[in-house]
C-alpha cells in the first residue's frame, strides 16, 4: 500500500514537472515572437460617416470611433514600429472626415496609406496627413472638394400622404424640407466654399504644397495613380507589398511582423447585424418608401466632401 502511494506521489511529480517544462518550453518559443517588430495593418473600407449608418447610397465603413480605436490599439503597442492604412473610400462626411484626418496627424509612428480601387474626396482627405501615399495606377484619387445637394421631397411626401405643417422661428430652419428659395442657395454655396478652402488648406498643409497649385487641380475631378504622383497628390505607384516595405523603411523596422487587424469586432458585427434587422422591420412597418426617405434625408441633408 505504502509502495503503491510512493509510485502514485512520483508519477503526479514527473507530470508536473513535464507540465512545468511544456510550459516554459512554450514561453521560450513564443517570447521571440512577442518581442517580434511589427507593421499595423488597418482596413479603412467604404463611406465615413459620424456613426456607420447604412442605407442603399451609403456603406457602413469609416468611422471617428473606429479609426480611433484602431489607431490607439497600433499607438499603445510598443513592438509597432509603422502602420499602414489601407484606404478604399469614395469620402463622405464632411466632420468625421475631418476628425480621422486629425487621428491621422496624432499618430506619432509613421503611417503609409496603401490606396484601393478609390480613395476621393473624403477619402482623399483622410490620406493626405500620412507619411506617405501609395497608389496603383488605376486608382482612383482626389476629387478636391465639396457636394451638397438638397432634394425636393414634395412628390414623394404626397404620395405617401404625408402634409407638412411647419412652425418655425428662424426663416431658414425648414430650408432643407423643400425647394430653397435665392437666398438659401447662396447661404448653401457659402457654406460649401467655406469646406472648400479648408479642405484645400489642409491638402496644401499636409503634402506640403502652394494653396495656387491645389486649388488649381481641386476641380472635384478623378485622377488616375499615375496623374495623381505628377501632382504631388500621391508619394509612390505600387500594391499593398510596396506599402509594407515603406513603412518598413520608415519605422526602421527589420524583418517585422505584418499583423492585420481585423476590420470589426464580434459586437460591431452583431450591431451591423441589427441594423439591418432594424431597416427590415421599418420596410415591412412603413413601406420602402418611407425607408427611402429617411435614406434621402440621410445623404442630401450636409454638404459632404465625396464622390458621387
Amino acid at each position: 500500500m505504502k509502495r503503491n502511494v510512493i509510485i502514485a506521489i512520483a508519477i503526479i511529480a514527473v507530470c508536473f514537472l513535464l507540465f512545468v517544462g511544456l510550459v516554459t518550453l512554450a514561453c521560450l518559443i513564443s517570447l521571440p515572437a512577442a518581442r517580434a517588430e511589427k507593421v499595423a495593418v488597418i482596413n479603412l473600407n467604404g463611406s465615413i460617416s459620424e456613426d456607420g449608418q447604412s442605407s442603399p447610397f451609403v456603406q457602413p465603413g469609416i468611422t471617428p470611433r473606429y479609426v480611433h480605436k484602431q489607431l490607439e490599439r497600433a499607438r499603445k503597442d510598443p513592438q509597432v514600429k509603422a502602420i499602414v492604412l489601407k484606404v478604399d473610400s469614395p469620402g463622405g462626411a464632411v466632420g468625421a472626415s475631418q476628425e480621422i484626418a486629425g487621428e491621422v496627424k496624432r499618430t506619432k509612428k509613421p503611417i503609409v496609406v496603401c490606396m484601393g480601387d478609390m480613395a476621393a474626396s473624403g477619402g482623399y482627405y483622410i490620406s493626405a496627413p500620412a507619411d506617405k501615399i501609395v497608389a496603383k495606377p488605376g486608382t482612383l484619387t482626389g476629387s478636391i472638394g465639396v457636394i451638397s445637394q438638397v432634394a425636393d421631397l414634395s412628390g414623394l411626401y404626397e404620395k405617401l400622404g404625408i402634409k407638412l405643417q411647419t412652425i418655425k422661428s428662424g426663416k431658414h430652419k425648414d430650408m432643407f424640407q423643400r425647394q430653397l428659395t435665392a437666398e438659401e442657395k447662396e447661404i448653401m454655396q457659402a457654406m460649401c466654399d467655406e469646406l472648400y478652402d479648408q479642405f484645400i488648406k489642409e491638402v496644401a498643409k499636409d503634402r506640403k504644397l502652394p494653396k495656387t497649385k491645389v486649388r488649381k487641380i481641386a476641380t472635384g475631378e478623378l485622377y488616375t495613380g499615375v496623374e495623381a504622383k505628377k501632382l504631388g497628390l500621391i508619394d509612390e505607384l505600387g500594391d499593398y507589398q510596396k506599402a509594407i516595405d515603406l513603412a518598413t523603411k520608415l519605422g526602421k523596422a527589420k524583418k517585422p511582423v505584418v499583423e492585420e487587424y481585423a476590420p470589426r469586432t464580434i459586437w460591431e458585427t452583431l450591431f451591423g447585424l441589427s441594423s439591418q434587422l432594424q431597416r427590415v422591420i421599418f420596410a415591412k412597418t412603413f413601406g420602402k418608401d418611407y425607408l427611402l426617405l429617411r435614406d434621402l434625408q440621410n445623404v442630401f441633408l450636409l454638404p459632404k466632401y465625396r464622390t458621387y
